[in-house]
């Protein structure tokens, strides 16, 4: 595609290309600019009759189906992070014991921030490999081989639970950065494919795949919760939470095989297919351009980017780690249950509330200063949460916000901030490009946050070793 060429909004888009920046117009753009009620509505010319009038999404089913899949997309990833006794117990010094005293070692000691490495790097590949396929290999191959894989890794990560690690916990500890590598890679090309799919619908249904994603951060907390109050044995804890992840994937599978049989869904997948093949005189490309996509997202793009770097700087691998001030107490709150509660079901409720308001709420738009500006004001979270009373501290002994409600409000505000900043420009995206690169926008998106979580990851190791 030519950088003259004439770009069309998207089907579903509220926002005319002359509010996308303040670049020269074509004469289209132009006569849209005049017309804003045309950019609204497909050529005559480009998009048949039939898909001109959309039909109804019979009790949200469809809306549903893209949330449940926006849960499986980040689900494996939380399940993983979230099992933080579990990994303590498996990584310690001795796995002999009940598990409920709290054991040190190397490995245990900074295995979040090496998890996020193992699982952000083969992520951003993954990506790219994703972009290069999306007209390539077909959405469908993508997704459901994508999911099988993730099956097939939890599965694997389930027997290990009951499996005696005490004699190789290296071999172990490689062994589990390996099936995060190859779990995030594959959750990547679902999501990433799972975004570029919804592109092609109404911006709710974009919403939905992303409030999905902070939902199952929160049900992965909740399920840890439950568990650790329920099971007396860590390993019998594991096994339950993990079994609740193969069970739920498996559900995936099967509401994602039930997405084309909804007149709703094959709708705009038959627009969709129209604009590939037909909106273009040579056909459908075999890489979609890269150029026009970046000239209309790029802010858009290092927004998703800065947001999910702060994130991941210091959730988990700082926040996992503070300690109640009250922790010689010996009571449950302070000891078994402020991890779980206030560095992680705090924080993705907190996310899952910011995503959702995107719902009703759509400001700042896609060309104002103030989502930039507003992005970069979150920064100042790191060094908030860095002295909360972070433990083991080697270097850095200041301990400045020492009360138990510091992290509690810190937590729910980087979590808030990151699910309300995170998805507009998320949701953006896919909406500010021509109709026929609304997919490779969803997966160039998803590569800009992959990104900021691969950069980020790679600055919380930095943190924790400087606390």
């Amino acid at each position: 595609m030519e950088d003259s060429e004439p770009v069309q909004p998207s089907l579903n888009s509220s926002y005319i290309p002359a509010a996308l920046g303040h670049q020269q117009l074509s004469e289209d753009e132009q006569s849209e600019e005049q017309n804003p009620s045309a950019s609204l509505l497909p050529k005559q010319s480009s998009v048949p009759l039939a898909v001109r009038y959309s039909p109804e999404d019979p009790y949200f089913l469809v809306y549903i189906i893209f949330f449940l899949m926006g849960i499986g997309s980040l689900l494996p990833w939380n399940f993983f992070i979230t099992a933080k006794h579990y990994w303590l117990y498996k990584l310690s010094n001795d796995t002999h014991h009940s598990g409920s005293e709290e054991q040190r070692s190397d490995l245990s000691d900074y295995f979040e921030s090496y998890l996020a490495i193992a699982s952000t790097v083969p992520s951003v590949l993954s990506l790219i490999l994703n972009y290069v396929l999306v007209n390539r290999v077909s959405s469908n191959v993508r997704i459901l081989s994508s999911l099988f894989v993730i099956l097939l890794v939890f599965v694997v990560t389930t027997v290990m639970v009951k499996v005696d690690v005490s004699d190789c916990r290296t071999e172990f500890f490689i062994g589990t950065l390996v099936s995060v590598a190859v779990v995030s890679a594959a959750s990547n090309v679902f999501s990433g494919s799972m975004f570029g799919i919804s592109g092609h619908f109404p911006m709710r249904i974009s919403q939905a795949l992303i409030s999905g994603q902070a939902m199952g951060g929160t049900l992965s907390a909740l399920a840890s919760i439950v568990d650790l109050s329920v099971a007396k044995d860590v390993t019998d804890s594991a096994l339950a939470y993990f079994l609740t992840a193969d069970v739920f994937i498996l559900l995936c599978i099967i509401t994602y095989l039930l997405l084309p049989k909804f007149a709703y869904t094959r709708h705009y997948m038959m627009a969709a297919t129209h604009l590939g093949s037909g909106g273009t005189s040579e056909g459908a490309v075999s890489v979609p351009p890269l150029r026009p996509i970046l000239r209309k997202t790029w802010v858009l793009g290092l927004s998703v980017f800065y947001v999910f770097c702060v994130s991941i700087m210091v959730f988990p691998a700082v926040s996992s780690g503070i300690q109640s001030a009250n922790k010689d107490s010996g009571s449950p709150w302070t000891t078994t249950y402020f991890v779980p509660i206030t560095s992680f079901l705090l924080y993705n409720i907190s996310d899952f509330c910011g995503r959702q308001c995107t719902a009703w709420l759509q400001v700042p738009g896609p060309t104002s200063r103030v989502l930039p500006a507003l992005v970069l004001c979150r920064s100042v979270m790191v060094p908030l949460l860095m002295f909360c009373n972070y433990q083991p501290r080697d270097h850095l002994n200041t301990v400045l916000f020492g009360h138990d409600v510091f992290p509690v409000v810190f937590n729910c505000l980087l979590g808030l901030t990151n699910g309300y900043l995170g998805t507009l420009p998320m949701i953006y995206g896919p909406k500010v490009v021509p109709r026929e690169l609304a997919e490779a926008t969803g997966v160039v998106m998803s590569f800009f946050l992959t990104l900021g979580l691969a950069v980020g990851s790679a600055f919380s190791v930095l943190i924790v070793h400087c606390i």
